[in-house]
């Protein structure tokens, strides 16, 4: 399914705390701990002792991911980290079939985490097998915050190849509700995809949330780089950050 997001302001609302039975995490917790303590400057990115990183990828919009995978982990579980320019951003987590196991808010420390008992689980095998996946799935956070998270990746049949790495396209629609049941964000637009690496990575969507604010990303990656390789770790962002500056500065200026 599509990977993990940041969470929005629309995210952060408090929610009244429910009883909720959410994957176990144990000692995946205490590695996201470790990581968040570490130096998340610019410079060369160091997973946690027992991880290994395997690749860096820059992309558009001024951000750049390591990937890595860490030996307590059940298998085929994977590791993401984003950085910025204010240094690292988001963490998470993804098991084989890459549904969202945990993803956490380095900066506030918020941490959600998947509900075991969801009614539908993303399926990256019945994606690869049927060309489309549906989903319905809920997440809990540390602060007691439930969030239902419905809709389905495509396969669009077009491949494409990024820095020598073979992806295909997909498409998505995800829609996010409080445990009200009130719309909170609509995500919607096309990303890639690795059958060898099963691992999702990013593209041009668009957003929306509760508070009517709409916004258009493109988070494509643009290079990737391997053990051994040039900007392998690296986690200074190299595309479109003057561009985003000028934005927000424009932005600025018109409040």
């Amino acid at each position: 399914m599509i990977h993990p997001a940041p969470r929005s302001p629309a995210q952060a609302r408090a929610l009244p705390r429910q009883d909720a039975r959410p994957v176990a995490f144990g000692l995946l917790a205490a590695a996201a701990a470790l990581l968040i303590a570490l130096p998340v400057s610019a410079g060369t990115f160091k997973p946690p002792q027992g991880c290994n990183l395997e690749l860096t990828a820059q992309n558009r919009g001024c951000s750049v991911t390591q990937y890595y995978r860490c030996e307590i982990d059940p298998k085929g579980h994977q590791h993401s980290a984003i950085f910025t320019r204010e240094g690292m951003t988001h963490l998470s987590l993804i098991d084989s079939e890459t549904r969202w196991i945990e993803s956490t808010d380095p900066n506030t420390g918020v941490r959600d985490l998947l509900v075991s008992d969801s009614p539908d689980h993303a399926s990256f095998s019945t994606l690869m097998a049927e060309g489309r996946d549906d989903f319905d799935f809920w997440t809990v956070s540390n602060t007691g915050e439930r969030l239902r998270h419905v809709g389905h990746d495509e396969l669009t049949g077009k491949t494409v190849d990024i820095d020598g790495v073979q992806l295909e396209e997909t498409r998505f629609e995800l829609t996010t509700y409080d445990d009200a049941g009130e719309q909170l964000i609509r995500r919607t637009g096309q990303q890639f995809v690795s059958r060898a690496m099963r691992r999702f990575y990013g593209g041009v969507e668009s957003q929306s949330d509760w508070t009517g604010i709409r916004k258009n990303t493109d988070d494509s990656p643009v290079l990737f780089s391997f053990p051994g390789e040039k900007g392998f770790g690296d986690t200074t962002p190299q595309f479109d950050c003057d561009q985003l500056m000028t934005q927000l500065q424009l932005e600025r200026a018109q409040l």
